[in-house]
């Protein structure tokens, strides 16, 4: 009886670990394939999952960070939806490639052309972005997931260092070092092992020197006992 009770409240437990981790997972995210390092360019993914049993997502609609605007962005044909660019005017310019921008994009729009991202499913709607802001660690970019019984999750919560997720937080790009720094951290890195395989192989030779003169001096010693040896030994012979 008592391993049976011990067997029904284990698994109540993970059922509820599993309730309450499912829908935390399940939001709309933001990766990059590879790097997305201050200064440069980099491909994002925006991941929307599909979190209703009786509706499809058709519209996504991701606003840019006013406060770091991006001077190139560029969507990646979605098979089944249709994106739309939005512009606006900047409070202040860009300087890209010694060029003023006074405009930029401010939000992509997809809509679904046919029945969307059904449930249980999840769609990943790539875009080219850059040059990344510099002076920042992170991007955040706010999202509206409209569902087909015109629910919409709006994903705007910008999550807080020590505290909890938010309940529909914002998806967020961690930004990497600039390009240049990690480049010379890498060439640090390289010369510090390389000068360490350095010392590491002079030690062996040392090692090794070493090791041959205790060697020799054990043969020349094992050598002359011999000599000693047979020489006694003829003596007794003529004795």
């Amino acid at each position: 009886m008592k391993a049976t009770r011990i067997a029904a409240v284990t698994a109540a437990a993970g059922t509820a670990v599993l309730a309450l981790a499912v829908p935390a997972s399940a939001h709309v995210t933001v990766q990059p394939e590879g790097a997305a390092a201050k200064g440069g360019y980099a491909v994002v993914d925006f991941k929307v999952p599909n979190e209703r049993d009786n509706a499809s997502t058709v519209k996504l609609e991701v606003n840019l960070p006013a406060d770091h605007p991006v001077a190139s962005v560029m969507p990646e044909p979605v098979p089944g939806w249709t994106a739309h660019i939005t512009t606006s005017k900047l409070a202040k310019p860009l300087t890209v490639h010694g060029k003023k921008i006074d405009e930029a994009v401010t939000k992509v729009t997809w809509t679904a052309d046919g029945k969307g991202i059904q449930p249980g499913y999840f769609q990943k709607f790539p875009v080219s972005l850059g040059a990344l802001p510099e002076d920042t660690g992170q991007l955040v970019f706010k999202a509206l997931q409209t569902y087909s019984d015109n629910e919409v999750v709006r994903w705007i919560e910008v999550p807080q260092k020590g505290q909890d997720e938010p309940e529909t937080p914002a998806p967020v790009l961690r930004l990497t070092a600039a390009a240049d720094d990690q480049g010379a951290s890498g060439a640090q890195d390289t010369s510090a092992k390389t000068g360490q395989q350095t010392a590491a192989a002079d030690d062996t030779h040392d090692d090794t020197d070493t090791t041959a003169r205790v060697l020799g001096v054990v043969g020349i010693l094992i050598g002359a006992a011999g000599v000693a040896y047979g020489v006694f030994a003829g003596r007794r012979r003529s004795a």
